[in-house]
């Protein structure tokens, strides 16, 4: 059998990835294209609510793909242990207050570049995970956060 053979593999998360990530790293998918005219830019799959221990890697992944972040904007009542300020690659990043709800976070690249990620419920099941995230970073998406956590079976269940 020669290479030309064989099929591409789809390259995906393993079904365990959530529970297998060690501390310190961050589940995060970017839109791989420069035009940026979807609604979100990328998606991100914290393992905890605790924006404290979460917050740090999620950064560290973001400044090494985006350059330095001046700002992160989320919804403090949806989440624990949210400093006003982090420490990531010696600069001070500033952590801002926004009624965005828990489903978006909002990265602040400079003075006005501002990147919308979807945020997926740490206790999402992974085949859903993995669907809201490559929804989010389709470069034609026109579907809010919300929705798409509605539309895959991701967000937390509203009856109760």
């Amino acid at each position: 059998m020669t290479s030309s053979d064989t099929r591409p593999v789809p390259r995906r998360l393993p079904s365990g990835v959530h529970e297998a990530v060690r501390p310190g790293c961050a589940l995060l998918r970017l839109e791989t294209t420069a035009s940026r005219e979807g609604v979100l830019d990328g998606a991100w799959w914290p393992r905890s609510r605790d924006m404290g221990a979460e917050l740090p890697a999620l950064l560290s992944a973001l400044v090494a793909h985006l350059g330095p972040v001046a700002r992160v904007g989320l919804d403090t009542a949806a989440w624990e242990g949210l400093p006003t300020r982090i420490l990531v690659d010696d600069r001070v990043v500033h952590i801002d207050s926004f009624p965005v709800g828990d489903d978006t976070v909002l990265i602040t690249r400079g003075d006005r570049d501002i990147f919308s990620l979807l945020v997926v419920p740490p206790d999402a099941a992974p085949d859903a995970a993995r669907t809201a995230m490559a929804q989010a970073v389709l470069a034609d998406n026109i579907s809010q956060a919300e929705q798409i956590l509605i539309d895959t079976g991701s967000g937390r269940d509203s009856s109760g």
